[in-house]
């Protein structure tokens, strides 16, 4: 009887002692115990960084903790060069709010940034980028600032951003450049479709990004993906309003990384300008897009379903009567169907230098009023399996 008894003090002493053990392996810094306030009016920044180099300055398992309320940061910089933590995670449950004057951090490129850090998690919480006035002054023609970037990480590895709300961007919403290994889930844009340049999500120069089950509307691209992106992966998106999901534009320079190994499956588009699209600057490049696949897409009366762009040159400036020498090859389009808003839903304006090829069909199904839609082709050879409505205008 001793002996059983003796037994469980001592596995109640082990419980005990893990549990307070892993307690102990785990660090809180709260930001309103720092000095940041959740009026919405008192500048919180210095807590934020305050809470930041605390985090970074800990070998443990790290949680950045926001408190309900309005929090307004200026434009600031989380930088993980000296970073020992591996592990941070910032959890928030309120709204950070940028200065309501454009000119604050309209010049600063990005709001808030993320630099060379590993292994930061974002939880929760809304990003708010005050962005209206700016937007009125943008489309009255006034000489405005280019407006800020909401959240943006660079040259970073191993990100998660969970449960994010991003409204009214003075410019993109996020932005992922020179990243390894980053998952969105449950990401949430809002802003008019007449808001300009405010992008959802624009990915360029990274690899092994995935984007998952998340509602985006917008003045422009729901996700744009620029040079340099490979093995991304999109799931579960409703883009709307918008300009679509768009590959581009790609080719500006004359020597430039390529896109590849990108899936956008399972997403909706309502009422957006485009559905999917890749789009590149008729100028010279050495640039590429392949291994692309388009899969279960379900169209609400877009402008532009399905759309290749090699020819875009806006207001005949900086590449008038060049071609795009953007390569464009093994592309498949499969199980889309729904609605064009315009009587051709498929169009694929390909480069005359180098003409798209392989491009698949499979399983299409657009309609405009109810009625078969049509599709235009130039220098554009592919193949068509299955159901494929408008007719397929490809050659072999």
């Amino acid at each position: 009887m001793a002996g059983a008894l003796s037994l469980i003090l001592a596995f109640h002493f082990l419980l005990t002692f893990f549990h307070c053990s892993s307690l102990a392996a785990i660090a809180n810094y709260n930001v309103q115990n720092l000095g940041a306030k959740p009026d919405g009016k008192s500048d919180s920044t210095k807590a934020f960084l305050s809470a930041w180099a605390s985090a970074c300055a800990s070998t443990q398992t790290t949680t950045i903790n926001v408190p309900p309320g309005r929090y307004l940061l200026s434009a600031v910089t989380f930088s993980g060069q000296s970073c020992k933590n591996p592990a941070i995670t910032i959890r928030i449950d309120g709204t950070l709010v940028a200065p309501s004057n454009y000119d604050a951090i309209g010049n600063s490129g990005n709001w808030i940034q993320f630099e060379r850090v590993t292994g930061v998690s974002v939880i929760g919480g809304t990003l708010d980028g005050q962005g209206v006035d700016l937007w009125a002054c943008k489309n009255s023609g006034k000489n405005c600032p280019e407006g800020a970037t909401t959240l943006a990480f660079y040259n970073s590895n191993n990100i998660l951003i969970n449960g994010l709300s991003s409204i009214n961007s003075q410019k993109f919403h996020i932005l992922v450049d020179g990243c390894q290994n980053a998952k969105l889930v449950g990401i949430k844009v809002s802003a008019p479709g007449n808001s300009p340049n405010t992008d959802g999500i624009h990915v360029k120069k990274s690899t092994g990004v995935t984007i998952l089950n998340s509602k985006i509307g917008t003045g422009d691209d729901c996700v744009s993906i620029g040079p340099g992106t490979s093995n991304l992966w999109i799931e579960n998106v409703a883009c709307g309003p918008g300009h679509g999901i768009s590959i581009g534009s790609l080719g500006w320079d004359s020597q430039e990384p390529g896109v590849q190994n990108v899936t956008v499956k399972s997403s909706s588009f309502t009422g957006t300008e485009n559905g999917v699209r890749v789009k590149t600057w008729a100028r010279p490049s050495n640039g590429f897009v392949k291994y692309v696949l388009f899969q279960h897409l379900v169209m609400v009366n877009v402008q532009n379903p399905i759309i290749v762009d090699q020819n875009y040159c806006p207001d005949n400036k900086n590449c008038p009567n060049q071609v795009s020498g953007v390569k464009i090859s093994d592309i498949t389009y499969q199980d889309i169907h729904g609605s064009s808003a315009t009587e051709i839903a498929m169009k694929f304006v390909c480069s005359k230098q180098n003409p798209c090829n392989g491009i698949t069909l499979e399983d299409v199904n657009l309609n405009y009023k109810n009625e078969p839609a049509q599709s235009s082709c130039i220098n554009a050879d592919g193949k068509a399996t299955g159901i494929v409505l408008p007719n397929s205008c490809l050659y072999n």
